[in-house]
């Protein structure tokens, strides 16, 4: 159970109300123990009272609790009439129920709230761990088993902190009370009681093993399900497509038919679980009338009716606790097999951070590629290859090349989703590794390739990328990506809720919103990555005249598989496998003949023929 000894500093934060839930477990059981004392002196007064045949008073109530005994005394002094002890313990009896059911309230209000607001800090440190990794664990990654992470194995941590402690004291409690008070009352009669429980041990110890190991299988099988219906929920649209959902079903039906074996495996340990428990305390019970019965028949070990009375009491009053060993035993396997995948998760460092001493200055632009190579770790593809090239501050640059050239990667790694392998990249003559990253990232406006849009409205997604959202800027910033029109088009303008990745939108409108997002930043250096590979011709130009006074100034990169005639670049970059094989003012490469004027002969002629 090392697993769970990481949660020892939510334990210690929480200690007051651990403390408090520990003793409210004690008070509660403490006056539920004493209703047997008090039943038992009621047998031996009504035996006293209507003077049974073989009755032989006790000396005394030595093996009483101090408290019951005060009652006895304070009790005689109303009398002996049979009808008057018998309602004065009565209510007294109902009196201690309902300290029990006080105590056992504030007992829930204490340990399950601790537990609830221990799963809140867990939930929390989960999730700013997520945002710290970098973005190579996000591709070595399944979507559903890191969504597993923070939804079922917490909630798994979660019954171990809350109910398996609370199940757990009120066992300690109840069985120390119990045991205390018939050892005081008849030793013997006491250790023929507990004959069965090393027997109870063995099988604890034994069905442990299997819940534990099961539990993970359990952990795994759920992790592939998550993750192949947020698949086909985020995918539904190509599945629809292509005719498959009836292949997905299958598929489907398949997991969770693994899924199903697992659960049901392990439904039929515990099944077994609880009727041995019931069968062993039935022993038990067993045991104590029938031994009780002869020692009292024979008037041996002084054992009277109101001794054996109270021993099948306490029994009862064991029979929750212990058989709950079996339900507690199957939270702590379940937590311990979750918290360890946290604490394997918790444990993953980052590979890009910030480093000792790194600056937060703002950014000119000046941006250096000194022999810079990437290779991606998880695919071993060499993205970029011995790169160098250097652009001043305020220039624009186009990077054009083939499909899997490296220009998104030289991209990422100007962001620094990864650091390069070998090689050096400066902005403004300094590395980029002894930048900030937040500093770094929030001066640089970004456009994805692959374009994401959050869940919200088009002006909160317009909006992601600064503290505070002026409502007349964001307007400003459409108008500058071309979508203004189209937005107040939309139901309810740009408070109009765009859907899950923007489904509500078409391809072009999505590009054009992210756009207008990396805009409303007006940050020092853009960075566009064929951010208008989805919109017509026309509006690409209407984008382009925008651009080029918004860019007057500024550094920008551009990445595309198209010549915009209406922006002037500085300079053209042309990859081919990771290595730049021309670079040059436009019309410099146009007369060089080379990859960038094949490109430009070809859309020119392109748009003759449209």
């Amino acid at each position: 159970m090392r697993e769970l000894s990481s949660l020892a500093s939510f334990f210690w934060k929480y200690k007051l109300r651990l403390a408090a839930g520990f003793g409210f477990v004690v008070l509660s059981n403490y006056f539920n123990v004493l209703s047997p004392q008090i039943t038992g002196f009621v047998i031996d007064h009504v035996q006293r009272a209507l003077s049974l045949q073989g009755y032989q008073p006790p000396a005394a109530y030595a093996a009483y609790d101090t408290l019951v005994k005060l009652f006895i005394d304070w009790i005689r002094q109303w009398g002996s009439d049979v009808g008057v002890v018998v309602a004065l313990c009565g209510a007294v009896i109902l009196l201690l129920a309902l300290l029990r059911g006080i105590f056992l309230f504030m007992m829930r209000q204490t340990l399950i709230v601790m537990s609830r607001y221990i799963e809140y800090e867990q939930k929390n440190q989960i999730f700013s761990h997520y945002q710290l990794l970098d973005t190579a664990f996000f591709r070595e990654q399944r979507t559903g088993d890191l969504m597993n992470r923070i939804t079922e194995d917490v909630s798994r941590v979660r019954m171990f902190t809350g109910p398996a402690v609370m199940y757990i004291s009120n066992l300690v409690s109840v069985i120390s009370l119990s045991l205390f008070f018939m050892f005081r009352r008849n030793v013997e009669l006491t250790l023929y009681v507990l004959m069965p429980l090393p027997m109870l041990a063995i099988a604890i110890y034994y069905i442990n093993n299997v819940i534990h190991r099961r539990s993970e299988r359990i952990q795994e099988t759920l992790s592939d399900l998550t993750t192949h219906a947020q698949e086909a929920y985020s995918g539904i649209r190509v599945v629809k497509a292509f005719a498959q959902e009836q292949a997905l079903s299958g598929f489907f039906r398949k997991i969770t038919a693994q899924y199903k074996k697992e659960v049901l495996g392990l439904v039929k340990v515990e099944s077994l679980y609880f009727p041995s428990i019931s069968l062993l305390i039935g022993l038990s019970t067993l045991l104590t009338i029938m031994i009780g019965g002869l020692y009292y028949i024979e008037g041996e070990q002084a054992i009277s009716l109101s001794t054996i009375v109270e021993f099948v009491m306490y029994i009862n009053m064991l029979t929750f606790p212990v058989s709950a060993i079996g339900l507690t035993a199957s939270m702590i396997q379940r937590a311990a097999a979750s918290q360890q995948r946290i604490n394997e998760f918790l444990s993953i460092r980052p590979a890009v951070t910030d480093s000792p001493g790194a600056t937060d200055q703002p950014l000119r632009g000046k941006i250096t590629f000194n022999q810079v190579n990437f290779t991606y770790a998880d695919t071993g593809i060499r993205a970029l290859q011995d790169l160098s090239f250097s652009i001043e501050a305020g220039q624009k640059v186009a990077i054009v090349g083939r499909t899997g050239s490296g220009k998104s990667t030289l991209v990422q790694l100007l962001l620094r989703q990864f650091d390069v392998s070998s090689g050096q990249i400066l902005i403004d003559e300094i590395l980029l590794q002894q930048f900030k990253l937040r500093s770094l990232r929030s001066q640089i406006g970004y456009v994805p390739q692959d374009v994401f849009l959050f869940s919200d409205t088009v002006s909160a997604n317009i909006g992601f990328g600064v503290a505070s959202v002026d409502s007349q800027k964001v307007v400003q910033s459409a108008r500058l990506a071309c979508i203004d029109e189209e937005i107040n088009e939309l139901s309810a303008g740009y408070d109009t809720m765009v859907g899950e990745r923007g489904v509500m939108l078409s391809g072009g409108q999505k590009q054009r919103i992210s756009l207008a997002r990396a805009l409303l930043r007006d940050p020092a250096v853009l960075l566009l990555d064929d951010c208008m590979s989805a919109v017509d011709a026309r509006t690409e130009q209407q984008i382009s005249l925008g651009l080029k006074e918004y860019l007057s100034g500024k550094t920008a990169i551009i990445v595309t598989h198209r010549i915009f005639s209406l922006l002037e670049f500085d300079k053209v970059l042309v990859l081919d496998e990771g290595r730049l094989v021309e670079a040059g003012s436009p019309n410099d490469l146009l007369q060089a003949g080379g990859y960038y004027a094949e490109m430009y002969k070809r859309q020119q002629q392109e748009q003759a023929s449209a």
